[in-house]
């Protein structure tokens, strides 16, 4: 019987092949150990592939995703993928990723009833409610979407930050440092945000300044 998902099954091998013809002992070293540098807490948007557009192989990244890239302090699933990525694997940077014309972001904008994910937008929805001054200066939906994505990616990181277990690894010393990016899905391009934090005493400064360069600078909606 051919399986539903044949056509998959058959791009696997092909990717498989291939990836032997440019490296045959490509899987042999990919099987031998993980040691990513790098933890992506990303959206689940299955338009935003964590390795694939900082071309980056497999094994450089370990990720999280949820819709979006939310870090929430009651999540067990992102807080365990943190305290593995911390602890066990050692990874050097955090990145918090989301990207702009997110649809999570717009139904909050929109106040739409979803159904159950409601609850979970319900974060993202807090991060508007904060800065609603700010998102009421945007007429165009566009505009505020853009800048509701960048300010949820900053906010994420500051909750990431406030997290035991990246705490405790500053406290040990242990190097780490957590970022906000935000991704074009227009262009492919990467949209530093400017908040990159290394230690616990850096954490306000970084937050301070990331949203100071977010009201200072027009959202260019990428």
């Amino acid at each position: 019987m051919t399986s539903p998902l044949q056509d998959l099954l058959d791009s696997n091998r092909r990717w498989s092949a291939a990836m032997r013809a440019e490296d045959p002992r490509f899987f042999e070293h990919l099987a031998k150990q993980q040691s990513p540098k790098y933890l992506w807490i990303g959206c689940s948007d299955s338009r935003v592939p964590a390795t694939q557009i900082v071309d980056l192989p497999p094994g450089e990244i370990f990720v999280q995703r949820n819709v979006a890239n939310v870090v929430s302090h009651s999540d067990l699933n992102c807080l365990s993928t943190i305290q593995f990525a911390v602890d066990i694997l050692k990874v050097e940077h955090i990145i918090i990723v989301g990207h702009y014309g997110c649809g999570g972001v717009q139904a909050v904008l929109d106040e739409r009833r979803l159904g159950l994910v409601d609850n979970w937008l319900r974060h993202v929805g807090d991060v508007a409610d904060k800065h609603s001054s700010m998102l009421a200066t945007f007429d165009l939906m566009g505009l505020r979407n853009a800048r509701l994505c960048e300010l949820n990616a900053i906010e994420q990181v500051a909750n990431t930050c406030h997290t035991t277990m990246v705490m405790d690894a500053w406290e040990r010393g242990q190097k780490l440092s957590v970022h906000a990016w935000c991704y074009s899905l227009d262009n492919g391009h990467m949209h530093d945000l400017n908040m990159h934090v290394d230690s616990r005493a850096s954490l306000l400064p970084a937050y301070e300044n990331a949203l100071q360069r977010v009201t200072r600078l027009p959202t260019a909606h990428p």
